[in-house]
């Protein structure tokens, strides 16, 4: 812990629950059996340093897609090849640092006549109290979810968490808490909250759900935080058109280049081409932006015209920026595959849900962002129902739709499991976005006495949260097997606690073992004298203290719902499943079981067999 006390003097000024959760870091990541972290960079440690980063200009000047602050520009490289950039993805960079001051600026006057022009009306203007997309009947959470909680503390947690994170299941959930029409919690500004909802559901690979967000809020209650996320927020899902609202007191309150050419194309929409290319020509003039950039927002701003038509060459850019993801997704150019090998999985997530993207340049990042949780398998099974008829479709893109309507329509249960199959493919280990393909395909399959594929069939019902239509394999699957430890976990109708000797004889894998007994554990559905066994036998700490776990026994308490599904996400801060602690998935599921959340506790301890 010395460490930790070296650093005292950085906490003074947080509360005290943060401050917690940072100096206990060090604890949480002694407990686990592998070296990643349970909290994220910051909490305790230093952040991981990048592995290669483009060389700077000799004079740095911003460019225009660095919406969070003035992040310098690197030199193009002559090759074609981009530079490779940090594992999180260059893309992101500016999401990153510096953090966006949640202070809003002076904002320049207007005259009356102007400002009674534009203004909304009374009954049409949306408070700061209450804001956000979504509600319980779109899926998302109660409204309440933050109440009585430190908003200052749920911004730092959430600025903090490093996603995405490696369950679909707790994506998912975050992703419906962060969505919630929410009460702003203590101690933030409505606006600011927000945008640190948003910033995180891009960091997820939540691109709509994040430009969603900010659009709950009202433009005149925008903040200089929130101006700058909302633009990589409206960037991100290929709407440079949504920035028009925003853009002359973006560019006022921010000085970003990104809202001063925003001006621009916004003007050429409406006809002032003129006023365009004065934008373009004086930022040029000015050296605030790549050559590449500005020729990005030329094709933009000449859309629809053959006398303005710009050609893009890739060789001019080093790497990919959000400024160049949101322009080129939206005037039909296609990112080049080099591009995209270089830059973090959310990227992926935002890739495959713009709708401007034709479907078959999609198609490779698909299954990434159904596993990440973006897409459900009903938006899986469109996609790819949809490429059958595509004439610009591959003849494998094609062979996926037609096996898809052979899982649902063949004449028998033989031919219908043979293209579940096919569709599985011939890898040892069945890709995560194909199980969620093949979700509703596999629950209209009839129960097989001899329960041949009942391991990937029920793990590919449950990873579309089907657990009544797996319940019913519970007496054909051989006990013991992968399926048999599903259905125990997530069955919503089983009562009554398993026997200790049921953990014991399942699984040859320990660590499977270990998550299949914490699961339970977290469920309830073991004995206390069965839990005290059991932890002591298979070494999984369920009465480990740290800050982690004080801070989530204190959310739970106070019934702050919000809290413990944030809370829950720090305790998954890892590549994959196998990097999760037994013992966090314990403190994880008996958590979300707690607060009412028991369904989603079911799906993540089940998840934890299938993908362990």
């Amino acid at each position: 812990m010395a460490t930790c006390n070296k650093r005292g003097g950085v906490f003074r000024h947080l509360p005290r629950a943060v401050a917690l959760l940072m100096v206990g870091a060090a604890a949480i990541a002694a407990a686990q059996d592998r070296p990643e972290s349970l909290l994220p960079p910051g909490f305790g440690q230093p952040a991981a340093q990048p592995s290669v980063r483009p060389s700077p200009r000799s004079t740095p000047r911003a460019a225009p897609g660095a919406a969070v602050g003035a992040v310098p520009a690197a030199t193009p490289t002559p090759a074609s090849t981009p530079v490779r950039a940090d594992p999180v993805g260059a893309l992101i960079e500016s999401l990153s640092t510096p953090i966006p001051t949640p202070t809003p600026s002076p904002t320049p006057t207007m005259d009356a006549a102007t400002l009674a022009e534009y203004e909304l009306p009374v009954s049409a203007r949306r408070s700061l109290a209450v804001v956000g997309p979504s509600g319980p009947r779109e899926g998302a959470l109660d409204q309440s979810i933050f109440a009585g909680a430190d908003g200052r503390v749920a911004e730092i947690l959430m600025r903090r968490l490093s996603a995405p994170l490696p369950s679909r299941w707790t994506s998912i959930l975050l992703r419906r808490a962060l969505a919630t029409h929410m009460m702003t919690p203590r101690g933030v500004n409505g606006a600011d909250f927000a945008a640190e909802r948003a910033w995180l559901l891009l960091r997820m690979g939540e691109a709509e759900v994040a430009r969603a967000v900010v659009q709950s809020v009202d433009p005149r209650n925008y903040t200089p935080k929130l101006y700058q996320v909302a633009m990589n927020a409206l960037l991100a899902s290929s709407d440079p058109a949504g920035l028009c609202p925003l853009a002359d007191r973006g560019s006022a309150v921010t000085g970003l280049n990104g809202y001063r050419l925003a001006q621009g194309w916004c003007a050429a929409l409406t006809g002032d081409g003129a006023r365009a290319t004065a934008t373009v020509r004086q930022i040029r003039r000015q050296g605030g932006a790549e050559d590449f950039d500005l020729k990005l927002a030329e094709k933009l701003m000449g859309a629809g015209s053959a006398r303005k038509a710009v050609s893009v060459d890739w060789s001019g850019a080093d790497r990919l920026t959000v400024w160049r993801f949101g322009l080129v997704t939206a005037t039909g150019v296609t990112v080049p595959p080099e591009y995209l090998s270089y830059v973090g999985p959310q990227v992926r997530g935002w890739l495959a849900t713009s709708a401007s993207v034709p479907a078959t340049e999609r198609a490779g990042v698909i299954d990434q962002a159904a596993s990440m949780g973006v897409l459900s398998n009903a938006a899986l099974v469109d996609f790819y129902s949809a490429l059958v008829d595509d004439d610009q479709a591959s003849r494998a893109q094609s062979a996926i739709g037609n096996d898809l309507r052979n899982a649902y329509a063949a004449a028998d249960e033989g031919q219908r499991l043979s293209a579940i199959r096919s569709l599985w493919g011939d890898e040892a280990r069945t890709p995560y976005g194909r199980l969620i393909l093949t979700a509703r395909a596999a629950a209209r399959l009839p129960v097989m006495s001899d329960g041949r594929e009942a391991d990937g069939l029920v793990a590919s019902m449950l990873s579309a949260g089907l657990d009544r239509s797996a319940a019913r394999w519970r007496e054909a699957v051989k006990r013991d097997s992968d399926a048999w430890a599903m259905i125990v976990l997530s069955d919503p109708d089983r009562q009554g606690p398993l026997g200790y000797d049921q953990v014991t004889g399942y699984s040859a894998d320990a660590l499977k073992q270990r998550m299949f007994f914490a699961g339970l554990a977290g469920l309830g559905r073991l004995s206390r004298a069965d839990i005290e066994k059991g932890a002591e036998a298979l070494d999984v700490r369920v009465g480990q203290r740290n800050a982690w776990t004080e801070a989530l026994d204190q959310a739970v308490a106070d019934e702050q719902t919000g809290m413990v599904v944030l809370l829950c996400a720090v305790g998954m801060q890892t590549g994959d499943w196998r990097g999760v602690p037994p013992q966090a998935l314990y403190r994880i599921v008996e958590a979300l079981r707690s607060v009412g959340l028991d369904t989603d506790a079911r799906m993540i301890a089940a998840e934890a067999i299938a993908r362990t």
